[in-house]
């Protein structure tokens, strides 16, 4: 690699991403929960952006940011997960490290052996004229707004069936055979995050539906929240146990959060793994 011509850039490249990483990392470890849940407002898929690393980030650890930005959804949200879990910054930066170097090598190894495929690419888009630009641009914007036209459309489905953490509040507080089961859909690592959660509610995966409708009688009614912008992965569940025949299924609005800030009281919790079946109840500390 010494006399490789494409050293300096590769170093330039990996250090750059370095530190525009440690800038991501610093806000994930300052702002926590905040800075995924901004981030993943940007995501055309809102409803696994956080879930989908998080479950890595369970599986593999700090490692995943390794290859994180060979993954995509991944890339983005990682790396202030990491500084939102407390990773410590050695091990940030180490595996990070490898992460940009691969990235830079890998992007300018394959620039180097397909450049002549680019030029031939980018002289036939020159031959067809601008033509050609609006034509991709056009299909580009078509899919990112048939995903928003998706994702508009099942929120306001459930828009007028969302449940103010202030009418929750005297449900939770009647009588035993009319409470509604809350289920906490957020992922475990999460819960790491935010170690605590409504009392009395109990941990479910959306993934686990089938479980979820053995365990949950339908007559009953349900709250979900979950730790995801607009409650998408909470209305998504409401939405496909509706269909199932439950009359009465609704998103908690502004989920834990909006729970904790208008100042109720939160069950603590001691560590805990994945939990498909609703009948597993919050453990208290």
């Amino acid at each position: 690699m010494p006399g490789w011509p494409g050293l300096q850039h590769w170093r330039c490249l990996s250090r750059q991403s370095l530190l525009g990483d440690l800038v991501w990392y610093l806000a994930g470890r300052r702002f926590g929960n905040r800075t995924l849940q901004s981030l993943c407002r940007l995501s055309l898929s809102r409803d696994s952006c956080m879930k989908q690393t998080e479950r890595f980030f369970s599986r593999w650890g700090v490692r995943v940011l390794a290859v994180a930005k060979f993954v995509p959804g991944l890339s983005m949200v990682s790396v202030p997960m990491a500084g939102a879990m407390r990773v410590r910054p050695a091990a940030f930066l180490r595996y990070d490290a490898v992460g940009a170097s691969l990235w830079a090598l890998v992007g300018l190894s394959v620039g180097a052996v397909f450049a002549p495929q680019v030029q031939d690419v980018l002289a036939l888009l020159s031959e067809l004229g601008a033509g050609a630009i609006v034509v991709l641009a056009a299909l580009l914007a078509g899919y990112v707004g048939w995903r928003w036209w998706r994702r508009q459309s099942l929120l306001r489905s459930l828009e007028h069936a969302r449940i103010a953490v202030d009418e929750l509040v005297p449900l939770l507080a009647g009588e035993e055979s009319l409470r509604p089961t809350v289920l906490d859909i957020r992922a475990p690592g999460y819960r790491q995050l935010q170690p605590y959660t409504i009392p009395g509610a109990v941990f479910a995966d959306e993934r686990q539906l089938a479980q979820i409708l053995a365990s949950v009688p339908r007559d009953r009614s349900v709250v979900i929240y979950c730790a995801c912008p607009d409650e998408v992965s909470a209305a998504w569940l409401a939405a496909r146990m509706r269909e199932r025949g439950y009359r009465d299924v609704r998103p908690l609005l502004g989920g834990l959060d909006a729970w904790r800030d208008a100042g109720h009281p939160v069950t603590s919790l001691v560590p805990v793994t994945v939990v498909a079946d609703a009948n597993a109840a919050a453990a208290t500390a």
